[in-house]
């Protein structure tokens, strides 16, 4: 009998240990994480007006200001408060090399009707597999060539200043790895940069810059990030009537968001880094279209800006020197889609929500797979047959 009240009382000390240790695990994550995006609340305005232009309004007596709100998926999202001290002395550091190149993606017939270019990470090849399989397949859609790019920098810890065995280790792996999904499916476009969060500005100048020199033809460009799912029928369908020679960059389209200035938050800006009250009007960088004409406007005008740690603003700042408005479109849902009043029975992730809509933003690599086989497959539902892509405000049909 003792024997047995020993042992229970060993396992009921057992329990109450562990549940104390996860307790204080719990906490200590708790009170360790960084600051990430701000409320929604706060951080974005409802729905814009008609042709979906995002303004964060002034704010109310002692309410918190609107500040800037990211959309880049989390990899590879900062783990603490940016460094300032270090972006300011690395900030005029603009070129590297291309390590992996790609040099023939635009050749023949003229060029591409569609060039897509994706940012993604090196251990993110779930989602270029998913992308490469459903909506950024290449070839021929509705007659017109589309082809398909992913954006890379180095992984942290596998750059190229690292003298130890580990560091050439890591160095081996990933560029391996890399050259053969290169080989494979010769989309890969690979610099000599750390692939860090604030380092996406980086990847878009040396875009643009790829791509003025290797794909000069290109009638129009879709540029957005990994975790996006693209109705490609809706994005070509608006591009038709447009005119690739004229100025065009449309996406969803936020204007008056102001800088963040809470030291704890990754959207820190400091004043001495950037003193106006709000950023230029800018699209959402988890996806945006473009012709080839401001492709090449775009690459001259964002040598001539000063870098600036948040890529989307950044661009918004380029388009402010070629004094260009980027243009509003309600199909682009780069913050995802909000349940509708109109549509109570319906779940976000239902394709009836996709009809009508060009590019939503947040979807796992699963995710983007179940959409395009709903959409696409052979049992997809009526009401997600392709539409056209509505110039007003998105409607909700039977």
């Amino acid at each position: 009998m003792r024997r047995r009240l020993r042992l229970r009382g060993d396992a009921s000390l057992t329990l109450l240990l562990g549940a104390a240790l996860g307790l204080l695990l719990y906490a200590q994550r708790d009170g360790a994480a960084p600051t990430t995006s701000p409320p929604r609340t706060q951080g974005r305005a409802a729905p814009g007006p008609a042709l979906g232009l995002r303004v964060f309004q002034a704010p109310d007596a002692g309410a918190a200001p609107p500040a800037y709100e990211g959309d880049t998926p989390e990899p590879p999202t900062p783990t603490g408060p940016f460094d300032f001290g270090r972006y300011l002395r690395a900030k005029d550091q603009r070129r590297f090399p291309l390590l992996i190149n790609q040099p023939y993606k635009c050749r023949g017939d003229g060029g591409p009707d569609l060039l897509v270019a994706v940012k993604s990470v090196a251990a993110d090849f779930e989602r270029r597999q998913a992308v490469r399989q459903t909506w950024g397949a290449e070839g021929l859609v509705q007659g017109k060539l589309v082809r398909r790019v992913f954006l890379l920098g180095v992984p942290r810890g596998g750059g190229t200043d690292g003298a130890d065995a580990e560091g050439e280790g890591a160095r081996t792996h990933w560029r391996a790895l890399l050259r053969a999904e290169s080989r494979a499916y010769t989309d890969i476009l690979l610099w000599a940069f750390d692939d860090t969060f604030f380092n996406l500005t980086l990847k878009e100048i040396h875009f643009l810059a790829w791509a003025s020199t290797y794909c000069p033809d290109v009638r129009f460009v879709f540029k957005g990030d990994a975790d996006v799912f693209v109705h490609m029928g809706n994005l070509l369908e608006f591009l038709a009537p447009r005119d690739p020679t004229q100025d065009l960059l449309a996406g969803d389209v936020i204007v008056q968001a102001r800088p963040i200035r809470v030291r704890a938050s990754k959207y820190y800006i400091p004043e001495a880094v950037y003193g106006l009250p709000a950023y230029p009007a800018y699209a959402g960088g988890g996806g945006f279209v473009l012709s080839g004409a401001t492709l090449h406007r775009l690459a001259g005008a964002c040598t001539e800006v000063e870098l600036f740690p948040i890529d989307d603003v950044f661009l918004g700042m380029c388009l402010q020197r070629l004094r260009l408005t980027p243009e509003p479109h309600p199909a682009f849902r780069t913050f995802g889609i909000p349940r509708p009043s109109a549509a109570p029975h319906l779940r976000t992730f239902d394709p009836c929500f996709y009809r009508e809509l060009v590019v939503v933003h947040g979807l796992s690599a699963a995710d983007i797979w179940l959409m395009w086989r709903l959409l696409y497959g052979p049992q997809g539902p009526a009401c997600a047959r392709p539409r056209p892509v509505a110039a007003g405000p998105f409607q909700w049909g039977p």
